[in-house]
């Protein structure tokens, strides 16, 4: 079993926490000013957003692509119990501070369970296993705890890590070294990026139709606006779901079976 699957994100279990805990700024993103802690004016009673359906339309691109891996109900139902900040305005505060907290360790924890799922990550298995059930302890935590914890010393645990599970995978197919590359607009079209170490890489607009992105290292990759038209991403490491929804693919783009395929992608 792929736990990825336990990080995807239910909006029906969580309080809309992104709706309102997160800043954003009149821009291409978003067509209003928001500060943190105020809710969003689509925001209905019951958490659910009024204009779901049609965010890129309305202006709220930003919405559209942002995904907290299962954060939200984590925050919502674990955290603080199943009692909402609406019901408990006291807990306003510490609740929405929790959220990108929370977030973050979901996404080692997707990054974890991807590793463990790698054949080829075989030798480090037991590193990355208490790697993993340490992040999980911390996300069982009281929001004291969690506001508490010691992010960037955790995440300095937990990417060499990752960092040799992406050499070990690599390996077998050798790819260019393009981590942290400024790729912005550039054409990639049919290019064989198999294997490639794409850390960080900036892909934003970059013309991805037709490449070959198997076995690529793509965490913290940049793909804002790139074309992956007919690109093929089957068995890409560490690809996110924020990723995806931030590029524009069509019907022939592969992508792993763990990640939704985006509405506005064509065909």
């Amino acid at each position: 079993m792929d736990h990825r699957l336990d990080l995807v994100a239910d909006c029906s279990r969580c309080f809309g926490l992104c709706c309102v805990a997160l800043a954003f700024e009149k821009s291409a993103d978003f067509p209003i000013d928001k500060r943190a802690g105020e809710p969003c004016r689509n925001l209905q009673h019951d958490f659910g957003c009024g204009i779901h359906d049609r965010l890129r339309e309305e202006g709220f691109r930003g919405s559209s692509v942002y995904d907290c891996f299962g954060a939200g109900q984590q925050v919502a139902q674990v955290t603080f119990a199943g009692v909402s900040w609406r019901d408990a305005p006291d807990t306003s505060a510490a609740m929405f501070a929790a959220l990108p907290v929370m977030r973050q360790l979901h996404e080692m924890l997707w990054y974890l369970a991807e590793a463990l799922a790698l054949p080829a990550a075989a030798p480090l298995r037991p590193e990355l296993e208490q790697a993993r059930i340490a992040t999980e302890t911390f996300t069982l935590m009281d929001a004291e705890a969690l506001l508490a914890l010691d992010l960037p010393g955790h995440r300095a645990d937990v990417d060499p890590l990752l960092q040799r599970t992406s050499q070990l995978v690599r390996d077998a197919h050798p790819g260019p070294e393009r981590r942290g590359a400024d790729l912005i607009g550039a054409n990639l079209t049919k290019a064989d990026l198999r294997g490639a170490n794409l850390r960080g890489a900036l892909l934003i607009a970059a013309d991805l139709r037709g490449a070959d992105l198997r076995e690529a290292d793509l965490i913290g990759a940049d793909l804002r606006d790139a074309d992956l038209g007919g690109a093929d991403l089957t068995g890409s490491l560490f690809l996110t779901q924020t990723q995806v929804n931030s590029a524009r693919g069509d019907a022939r783009t592969r992508i792993p079976f763990v990640l939704a395929r985006p509405a506005h992608w064509a065909g």
